[in-house]
C-alpha cells in the first residue's frame, strides 16, 4: 500500500470468497460486519462442552478445514465432544471426512437446495410451537412477516418437508425428525470452520442460506446456553487484553500512529473487483455495487462502482503480486485470455514461487520467502480481516520472525524490491524513510502494547512472546449478553456500539436481529434476489435449470483437505503421494474427482480412470476417477484451488487442462444482481471417461 499509494494506481478489491453469503447476506440479519460476516467465537468451546446437546453440521467440514489461522488441529475437541454423547448431524452433498471421522447422520440434498430445507425446518417449529417465543418478541423483528411467507399465507406455498423434499431430494421424514430433534436439545449449528463459511453459502442466493442459519439458531434463542453458531475450532479461552496490531486492524490506534500516518493516500479513485477483473479489462465499460471487504459499515456494500472511473484510463500494466487465480477464482479462462489480451500492453508478477500465473509475465521479480527477511507478526491471526482469529487456541504468540539466511540467488525481499523501485522512481526516501525491514518491524512493535511487556531487545533476542490466559479468567461466551439482553462483554474490539449507550444492541439498524432487513429495506427494497427478507429462490445452474438436460451433474468445489487453498501443491511433492489430495497415474498425480457408483456406472467409469470434467465454459479438466458411494448421486466433488494450471496447448486460452483447475468449469456469474460475490457451487458439468 505504501508504494503503490505514493505511485498512484488502481486498487483490486478483494472479495471474501470462504464466506460469502454470510458477508453479503448475513450481515444483514445480525449485523457483525465489522467481522465480514461471521459471528464472535469467545468461549463457545467451554459452552459447547458443558451445554450442547447436539451440533448440526451444516455445509461445514472442520476435520478438512481445521486450523484455518489458528494453526491448532482442533480434531480432539470433536472428540470430547462425542466421548459426552453430543448428538452430531451433517447436512452435505459429500459424505465429509468430519462424518466420517464422527459417524453422525449424513444428510445429503441438492446443491443449491439448502435453504428450502431450512425454510421447512422453520415450518415445523412453527407449526408445532417449538420456538423460543420470548426471545423472538424481545431480540428480533419481522418475525410475523417471516411467519407468514413459510407457512404459505403470502404465496399460497407452505413451506413444508414435502416440498423441501421436493427441491432437495431429502425424504420429508428426515427433515421432519431433524426439526424436532434441534427444537428438543440445546443445539449448536456449525455452519462454517469459523462460524460462518460454508459451501453452501458460495452458491447462487447463498445470502438466503446464510440468513437463514442465522434466523433458525435465533428461533431457538442464539446466545443460550448451548445455542450457537460455532464451527467447532475456535472458542478456546483467550486474552485480547494486550494489543498487536494486524494488516488490517480497526483499532484506532493503528490509524492514528505514525506508521500509518506516513502512508500516502492513493490520488486514483478507479477500483476494480477481484472475480470481475478479466471481464472488466477485456470488454468495459463494468460495473458492480459493494467495496469487497465490507468491514467499516453496512453501507459500504451499496457503493456502485464503474470501471473505467471518470477521467481514469483504462489498465495497461498489470501487476501481480503472489497468489494464484488460476486455482481459485471463477471461469479462470477467462483469466488466460486477459493475460493474453492487447489490453495488458505489460504484466508483472512478483512471487517466490513459479507458479500458474508467473508464466503469464512479461517481467519476473523473484521474492525471497518469510525465511529470508525481517518481520514480525503474531502467529495465527488476521486482525482486522477477522477478530481474534487466534482464538483456537488458548495462548497467543507475537513472533519476532527473524531472518535465517540471506536471500538467495537473484531473489529480494518484498520490502527490497518495492525500495528499488521506488528509488528509481524517484520517491526512494520517501518510501523508505531511511529505514530498513527490521526498523519497521520495531515501529509496529513500539504502537503495540507489547513494551508494557517486554523489551525489545529481549524480544529481538528471544524472538518470541506468549500471551497466556490469566489464571482470573473468566469466560464470556459469544452472543450470551445479547440473549440476556445486558451490554456487550466480550472481547469484540470491532463492535462499535459495546462502548455506548446502544452496548446491549447488535450491529443491525435495528440492533436486533432482523428477520426482515432494515438495511435492505433502506437501500435495495425491490431487490428480487436478496429480498428484504430471505426465501428459497431457485438456482441458475441448478437441478431445475433447463441446462441440466446437457449437463446433468453439479459440481461441489469446497476448500480442500490437504492444502490450504494452493499453498503447498505443486511446490510440496510429497503430497502427491496422499491419494486423497492427487492419484498418480502412468507417473502423473492428477487431481482427484469423486463420483456416485450409480452415475459412474452410466458412463463406462471406473476407480482410477482419467475422466474429463466440461461444460460450455471449458472445453475440459482431467482428473482420476474416484467412485465412491460417499457423493450422492447428481453430483461431482472436486476440490477447489489445483496450484497446477497444466494446459495441453500453452497460448490456446480453452486449452484442455490436466493440473485439475476445476475452477475453469465454474460460473463468473456473481452470486445476486447487488451482492457480487462469487458462486462457484452453482456449476452443471459433464463427465467422461479420457480415451486420448
Amino acid at each position: 500500500w505504501r508504494f503503490f499509494n505514493q505511485l498512484g494506481y488502481t486498487p483490486v478489491f478483494d472479495n471474501p470468497d470462504s464466506w460469502e453469503g454470510w458477508h453479503w447476506g448475513a450481515t444483514h440479519t445480525y449485523g457483525f460486519y465489522w467481522r465480514l460476516g461471521m459471528p464472535e467465537q469467545y468461549d463457545l468451546l467451554e459452552d459447547s462442552l458443558k451445554n450442547a446437546e447436539m451440533i448440526v453440521y451444516w455445509s461445514n467440514d472442520p476435520d478438512s478445514t481445521r486450523g484455518i489461522y489458528t494453526g491448532q488441529d482442533s480434531a480432539i475437541w470433536r472428540q470430547w465432544l462425542k466421548k459426552k454423547d453430543v448428538e452430531m448431524v451433517f447436512i452435505d452433498p459429500f459424505h465429509n471426512y468430519t462424518a466420517a471421522a464422527m459417524d453422525g447422520k449424513w444428510i445429503a440434498p441438492r446443491i443449491g437446495t439448502d435453504t428450502a430445507m431450512a425454510l421447512s425446518i422453520a415450518y415445523v417449529w412453527l407449526t408445532e410451537g417449538t420456538y423460543d417465543k420470548e426471545y423472538i418478541d424481545n431480540r428480533t423483528i419481522g418475525f410475523d412477516n417471516f411467519k407468514d411467507y413459510v407457512l404459505g399465507s403470502t404465496d399460497n406455498k407452505p413451506k413444508t418437508p414435502e416440498w423441501a423434499s421436493r427441491e432437495s431430494g431429502v425424504p420429508a421424514r428426515t427433515i421432519t425428525a431433524l426439526a424436532r430433534q434441534w427444537a428438543k436439545k440445546r443445539t449448536v449449528l456449525s455452519s462454517g470452520a469459523r462460524g460462518g463459511e460454508g459451501g453452501a453459502c458460495r452458491q447462487a442466493f447463498g445470502t438466503e442460506w446464510a440468513r437463514l442459519m442465522v434466523l433458525l439458531q435465533a428461533m431457538q434463542g442464539l446466545g443460550k446456553p448451548g445455542v450457537s453458531i460455532w464451527g467447532t475450532t475456535m472458542g478456546a479461552p483467550f486474552d485480547a487484553s494486550i494489543w498487536f496490531p494486524g494488516y488490517a486492524d480497526p483499532d484506532g490506534r493503528m490509524s492514528t500512529s505514525r506508521a500509518a500516518d506516513q502512508r500516502p493516500v492513493n490520488p486514483t479513485p478507479q477500483r476494480l473487483y477481484r472475480p470481475d477483473v478479466p471481464d472488466a479489462i477485456l470488454n468495459p465499460p463494468y460495473s458492480w455495487i459493494g467495496e469487497g471487504f465490507c468491514g467499516q459499515s453496512l453501507e459500504q456494500q451499496f457503493i456502485p462502482y464503474t470501471y473505467p472511473a471518470e477521467g481514469c484510463s483504462e489498465i495497461k500494466l498489470w501487476y501481480r503480486y503472489g497468489g494464484s487465480f488460476m486455482g481459485t477464482m471463477n471461469d479462470t479462462t477467462k483469466w488466460v485470455e486477459m493475460y493474453q489480451s492487447s489490453k495488458l500492453e505489460f504484466v508483472v508478477n512478483q512471487d517466490c514461487w513459479w507458479q500458474s500465473e508467473t508464466r503469464m509475465a512479461d517481467i519476473i521479480l523473484p521474492a525471497c520467502t518469510h525465511m529470508e527477511r525481517e518481520d514480525l507478526g503474531e502467529w495465527g491471526t488476521g486482525n482486522g480481516y477477522t477478530q481474534h482469529a487466534s482464538n483456537g487456541c488458548n495462548f497467543r504468540v507475537i513472533v519476532r520472525q527473524q531472518k535465517c539466511i540471506e536471500p538467495l540467488w537473484e531473489s529480494k525481499s518484498d520490502y527490497d524490491i518495492f525500495s528499488a523501485l521506488a528509488e528509481r522512481l524517484d520517491f526512494g526516501e520517501d518510501f523508505t524513510e531511511g529505514k530498513s525491514d527490521k526498523d519497521w518491524a520495531k515501529v509496529f512493535f513500539d504502537i503495540s502494547d507489547l513494551p508494557d511487556h517486554i523489551s525489545w531487545e529481549e524480544f529481538d533476542k528471544k524472538g518470541y512472546y506468549i500471551i497466556n490466559v490469566p489464571d482470573d479468567y473468566e469466560p464470556t461466551p459469544s452472543l450470551r449478553w445479547f440473549a440476556e439482553e445486558r451490554n456487550c462483554d466480550t472481547p469484540d474490539l470491532g463492535n462499535p456500539k459495546r462502548t455506548t449507550n446502544a452496548a446491549n444492541e447488535l450491529g443491525t439498524y435495528s440492533g436486533k436481529i432482523e428477520f426482515v432487513s432494515e438495511s435492505l429495506t433502506k437501500h435495495t427494497p425491490d431487490d428480487q434476489e436478496r429480498p428484504v427478507m430471505p426465501r428459497y429462490i431457485d438456482s441458475w445452474e441448478g437441478h431445475k435449470s433447463p441446462l441440466a438436460d446437457k449437463y446433468p451433474l453439479q459440481l461441489l468445489s469446497p476448500h480442500p483437505r490437504f492444502s490450504f487453498h494452493t499453498h503447498y501443491d505443486k511446490h510440496t511433492p510429497s503430497l502427491d503421494d496422499i491419494p486423497g489430495h492427487r492419484i498418480k497415474i502412468d507417473g502423473y498425480a492428477y487431481w482427484p474427482a469423486r463420483l456416485n457408483p450409480d452415475d459412474a456406472e452410466k458412463r463406462g467409469i471406473k476407480d482410477g480412470d482419467i475422466v474429463k470434467l466440461y461444460n460450455d465454459r471449458a472445453k475440459g479438466v482431467l482428473c482420476a476417477a474416484v467412485v465412491t458411494g460417499r457423493v450422492r448421486p447428481g453430483v461431482i466433488h472436486a476440490y477447489a484451488s489445483s496450484s497446477v494450471y497444466d494446459p495441453f496447448e500453452p497460448g490456446e486460452p480453452n486449452s484442455i487442462d490436466r493440473g485439475g483447475c476445476v475452477n475453469m468449469l465454474t460460473s463468473s456469474k456473481l452470486i445476486s444482481q447487488n451482492a457480487p460475490g462469487m458462486a462457484p457451487n452453482s456449476c452443471l458439468i459433464e463427465i467422461e471417461k479420457w480415451e486420448a
